[in-house]
């Protein structure tokens, strides 16, 4: 009985601790974020000011402006989309942050379907 007591204890303060969120440490700077598309991976470098984010991809370089929600939370917003999908907002939500990555969720403004991702703060 009072080893599952102090089990019990135990699980409560593990369950009970929030991962770590610096995410002002993460609104500007030089960023690199790898993906995998198809089996391959694929490297972009971007660089994010308050309002800003420049982005390098497969040799294409795209500008979006940045609105802050929240310390964690911002919308993309591309400034000259060529296609009705470039057109769409993508919310993005810093989940963690660890030394100088961070992890978090992105889709399109009102999409359900999130996705995942890490990046790596260069500068």
């Amino acid at each position: 009985m009072k080893n599952i007591t102090l089990f019990l204890v135990a699980l409560c303060l593990v369950s009970c601790s929030q991962k770590e969120r610096k995410c002002t440490d993460f609104k500007t700077g030089t960023f690199e974020f790898v993906q995998e598309i198809n089996g391959k991976k694929f490297t972009s470098t971007f660089t994010r000011t308050e309002t800003l984010q420049i982005e390098t991809f497969n040799g294409k370089t795209d500008t979006a402006s940045v609105r802050w929600v929240n310390d964690c939370e911002f919308v993309l917003q591309k400034l000259h989309p060529k296609t009705m999908n470039e057109r769409k907002a993508i919310s993005m939500t810093i989940l963690s942050t660890e030394g100088n990555t961070y992890t978090f969720d992105y889709s399109f403004v009102g999409d359900a379907k999130k996705q995942r991702g890490t990046v790596t703060k260069i500068n």
